[in-house]
């Protein structure tokens, strides 16, 4: 794992299972090489281009909510579900942490250096392929579920209580922006 991956993604650490840790790392990683995005572009560019151009809220800073806010979560309800609904703390925060991984493949630039969607991804969305990067780098079904049910792709499909977890909050941290009032 790179320091410029733990500076992007501090969050790794919260992952108890080394080798889950390191698939995960390992998957972002992968992302990075293959994306037309950098590190340090993830800090500036919208975290989505739903929102329209006015969006300030970067790629990371949405995403890092979305982590917290799932750990947050999880932590909660197995406080007060316990065994009747447990989480799986290690497979949450992974699947949080590489929900919109795919995205490094999905977005390109512009020729005003703007963040557009490539072609690659009009034919395939970030979940579907971040599932792909996902499997690549042998991330668990039970981690790939998440990434591939995170969004409303996932509204076809019986999602796990960690898939439900983080795709509420990436909603919460995204209608808001998008359905402003």
């Amino acid at each position: 794992m790179t320091d410029e991956l733990l500076r992007l993604w501090p969050e790794l650490e919260w992952i108890a299972d080394k080798d889950l840790r390191e698939k995960t790392a390992k998957t972002w990683e992968l992302a990075l090489e293959r994306s037309v995005m950098t590190a340090e572009d993830l800090n500036i560019i919208p975290f989505t281009l739903l929102a329209g151009p006015e969006m300030k809220v970067s790629f990371m800073a949405h995403k890092r909510a979305v982590v917290h806010i799932a750990r947050e979560s999880g932590l909660k309800m197995n406080e007060f579900f316990g065994d009747e609904l447990p989480v799986d703390m290690d497979v949450l925060i992974a699947g949080a942490i590489l929900a919109d991984v795919g995205k490094l493949l999905e977005y390109e630039k512009n020729d005003k250096g703007e963040s557009v969607q490539g072609l690659y991804g009009k034919y395939l969305r970030h979940p579907f392929s971040g599932v792909s990067l996902a499997e690549q780098c042998g991330v668990p079904a039970e981690v790939c579920h998440i990434i591939a049910a995170h969004a409303a792709e996932g509204d076809l499909v019986k999602r796990s209580t960690e898939a439900y977890v983080v795709h509420h909050a990436d909603f919460m941290t995204f209608l808001p922006f998008k359905n402003r009032f």
